[in-house]
């Protein structure tokens, strides 16, 4: 795990300097949450499914998503293996269940829970969908409709909140 959070602090250095240099377009750190990021990876298992939030790219490293594919992502170049049919620094990658991050605040916790919803119908015994939030989506109606629809069907679903003081990038 150790390695996981250097990993996670080295990237999102370097990576937020290309973005203060424009080389990039955005780009969430997660200094200071690496732990947390890396801590929730290790938990989950092969066949989870990951719905993230602002800053946990680091979890789909953690998890499988190769290096190389994720740089190639975040600089939406011609080794981005989506194409560009997702906005650049929104990684993804379906062979190890990392859904692409939504730029809308909160909006994919409805989705994670959908996930889990669905290999509970399925049958997946023992298989769950984490969806990252920080404070911030607390606010947002999707979050309260996710807490309801997951609590009334019982999904199988992990909502991983961050509190980080940060909503998006002013302090609250």
């Amino acid at each position: 795990m150790y390695r996981g959070m250097r990993l996670v602090r080295i990237l999102d250095e370097r990576l937020m300097t290309l973005q203060r240099q424009g080389r990039i377009g955005f780009y969430g750190e997660a200094r200071g949450q690496e732990a947390a990021v890396c801590g929730s990876a290790a938990a989950l298992e092969d066949g989870d499914w990951i719905v993230p939030a602002l800053r946990e790219a680091g979890v789909g490293l953690f998890r499988g998503l190769p290096l190389r594919q994720y740089v190639a992502q975040i600089l939406g170049n011609a080794h981005d293996h989506a194409r560009g049919r997702q906005m650049p620094c929104h990684p993804c990658d379906r062979g190890v269940n990392y859904v692409v991050m939504s730029s809308v605040v909160a909006s994919q916790l409805p989705h994670a829970v959908g996930i889990a919803m669905a290999m509970k119908i399925a049958g997946d015994r023992g298989k769950v969908a984490i969806g990252y939030l920080g404070d911030g989506a607390t606010s947002e109606g999707d979050f309260h409709v996710a807490m309801n629809f997951a609590g009334v069907t019982r999904a199988p679903v992990v909502l991983f909140c961050q509190n980080n003081q940060w909503p998006i990038s002013t302090p609250g």
